[in-house]
């Protein structure tokens, strides 16, 4: 019996509540996820992409859970297709969420019809939630607690701070 591997994509920078919602809920529909971090050269992140899958993995490295935390770059279907995967998991927050990610799934339909894509919204305590916004709101003094993991926090401190990352 084939399991079904879905690819749960995003630049994850940083890693939030919202987005552990997500992973967590997929891995009770899906055999395994993979949370696949975006490598995009176009983008200054905040976080490279080594630290954003190192934060991800020590998050969810106390949890049993079949996920895989890699990245990537390029189409995300082709992507997939190594993967061997199923399904592209897209978090929902808001109705322009829902525009710009319909006009992506069908894209990624005609290129990989074999690929379906499931909508997720976040639980709604998270239903606001952006990486954009907790770095905004971190960067100019807000509080994010209880919106990320500890570590995140930690994390953001340190690099805001000029410190480098956490454990450095």
């Amino acid at each position: 019996m084939r399991k079904t591997v879905a690819i749960y994509p995003g630049s994850f920078d940083p890693v939030t509540n919202g987005h552990l919602d997500i992973i967590q809920r997929g891995a009770k529909l899906f055999d395994e996820v993979i949370v696949a971090v975006l490598v995009n050269s176009e983008k200054a992140p905040l976080f490279t992409a080594e630290e954003r899958v190192n934060m991800i993995r020590a998050i969810l490295a106390e949890q049993r859970l079949a996920v895989r935390v890699d990245t990537f770059d390029g189409l995300l279907v082709t992507y997939a297709q190594k993967q061997n995967a199923q399904v592209i998991v897209r978090g929902i927050r808001a109705v322009s969420d829902y525009e710009y990610e319909l006009q992506m799934a069908l894209m990624n339909r005609r290129l990989a019809p074999g690929i379906e894509t499931v909508f997720m919204m976040p639980s709604e305590a998270y239903s606001f939630l952006s990486s954009r916004l907790v770095r905004e709101v971190f960067t100019l003094g807000g509080s994010v607690e209880g919106l990320v993991p500890r570590l995140v926090e930690e994390m953001l401190r340190c690099k805001i701070e000029g410190r480098g990352g956490a454990g450095e």
